[in-house]
Parts: C-alpha cells; sequence; structure tokens
C-alpha cells in the first residue's frame, strides 16, 4: 500500500530523477525522467507533481494509486 507522504518525500528528494515514479509503479515515466534528467524539464514536471500531491485528499490518493474503492 503506498502511502501519501512518503510519495511527497519522494518527489521533493528524488523529483527530478523520476523516483517517486517507480515508487508509484509508472516504470515508463521513471525511465524517461532518467533519461532526460540533464534537462530539468523532469524537475519542473516532478514540482508540478508534488503541488498535485499536497492538494490531493488522502481519500483520492487512495483510490488512484492505491486501486482503494469508497
Amino acid at each position: 500500500m503506498k502511502n501519501k507522504t512518503i510519495t511527497i518525500l519522494l518527489t521533493i528528494f528524488l523529483g527530478g530523477f523520476g523516483g517517486h515514479y517507480f515508487y508509484l509503479e509508472r516504470i515508463t515515466s521513471g525511465i524517461l525522467s532518467l533519461l532526460f534528467c540533464w534537462t530539468l524539464i523532469p524537475s519542473f514536471v516532478a514540482f508540478i507533481n508534488l503541488i498535485q500531491f499536497i492538494t490531493m485528499s488522502d481519500e483520492k490518493f487512495n483510490q488512484k494509486y492505491n486501486h482503494a474503492k469508497n
């Protein structure tokens, strides 16, 4: 079961390299972030993802990434 707090921390510390994508089992996005990390584009995308994760409710996070039902 994926945790929202761990996802936020991974996005902060490893976002530019796609670490949070591997945790969320989005392997293709993670590999693309690793390949293009020198362009700084993945860092900007990680910043947008960080804002998205912070504003997302726990219930919506669980539905999207843990496949939980109401």
